[in-house]
């Protein structure tokens, strides 16, 4: 028997129960012997862990990655632990993908494992559906949440973000003032940072008096064979542009190599701007201009933010970092 089975069997969340075993006073006195009979019931005793042996931690951190195969996320999974060490903590790392179930799931095994800390990278962590982010709130009742690239409003969740908006804004109105008005966006996702990004493109055609055009804006899968099909797809239906913008590099390089296959000249004929600057962009033909959301940093600033929180002192909500357009062959800028 453990913690789930009595958070199942007394009809409250994973928080709550752990609520009443660490003696927590945020607990209705009825609530509290409801799960105490479920666990006498089922014969459950706590694994007090560090609390048995008389400490208030674990110097431990859980990580929550979406995708470790994802070249932003890896990196920022790489950067968080080497700052976790420094600061004399060890992790455990869940890759979750991106079913919601399975996001509960390993949030629940963490809170089970007495974790100090949950780190979220990442804001495929937030679900369109707002109710669906409850289990993140109710954990959140229990220990600090750490969301990189995500914001949720709420006490002891603590939110590093890139300033996305701006990043794509800045770079298509630099595209738009060299005259590139039919400027083609790829996303790959509907993510809280993907809709920053988007809306930072709207904001520049808006802010240039240019009407915007549907057919500009495509959502694809983050691959190569992908991007090629739409691509291909969006020539022979006869849409016309002269730059592509990208949420992903991926993206960004498999517009260059079907530019280049359609006979097509980059930056002359068209200009290509990628986003994360990941390795990925330093090794295509030609290199591409891409903007750098700075994920070590992202991850250093988390991981201080977290330390001043575990040492009880008043730290921000929300903190955010601004890019920078690392410009490459792909521009003319």
């Amino acid at each position: 028997m453990n913690i789930y089975d009595v958070s199942q069997k007394a009809g409250f969340s994973i928080a709550t129960v752990s609520r009443v075993i660490n003696g927590n006073q945020n607990v209705s006195e009825k609530t509290k012997q409801k799960v105490l009979d479920v666990m006498k019931e089922i014969g459950y005793t706590p694994n007090v862990f560090a609390r048995g042996l008389g400490l208030n931690t674990m110097q431990t951190i859980g990580i929550m990655c979406s995708d470790s195969s994802d070249t932003f996320l890896a990196n920022a999974v790489y950067h968080l632990e080497q700052n976790l060490r420094k600061n004399g903590y060890d992790s455990f790392l869940c890759c979750t993908g991106y079913d919601l179930h399975t996001k509960q799931k390993y949030l629940k095994l963490l809170l089970s494992k007495r974790v100090d800390a949950i780190v979220m990278v990442g804001s495929g962590f937030l679900e369109p559906n707002k109710k669906d982010n409850a289990y993140i709130l109710e954990a959140a009742e229990d220990m600090p949440i750490m969301l990189i690239n995500g914001y949720l409003n709420h006490p002891r969740i603590y939110c590093t973000l890139c300033d996305d908006y701006q990043a794509v804004y800045d770079s298509v109105n630099k595209l738009i003032d060299q005259g590139r008005k039919r400027v083609l966006y790829l996303y790959n996702s509907k993510t809280y940072s993907s809709i920053q990004k988007l809306n930072g493109y709207k904001a520049a055609l808006a802010a240039n008096d240019i009407d915007l055009d549907e057919n500009l804006i495509q959502m694809c899968p983050n691959t190569l064979a992908d991007a090629h099909e739409l691509l291909t797809s969006l020539a022979t239906s006869g849409l016309k542009y002269n730059a592509v913008v990208t949420s992903e590099d991926l993206l960004a390089i498999g517009a260059i190599k079907f530019i280049k296959q359609a006979g097509r000249k980059i930056p002359e004929d068209c200009s290509v701007i990628g986003y994360n600057n990941s390795l990925l962009a330093s090794c295509c033909d030609p290199e591409l201009t891409s903007i750098d959301n700075h994920v070590e940093t992202l991850c250093i600033s988390t991981i201080s933010t977290l330390m001043r929180v575990l040492s009880g002192n008043d730290v921000p909500n929300k903190t955010t970092i601004s890019n920078d357009l690392i410009v490459r062959e792909t521009t003319n800028f």
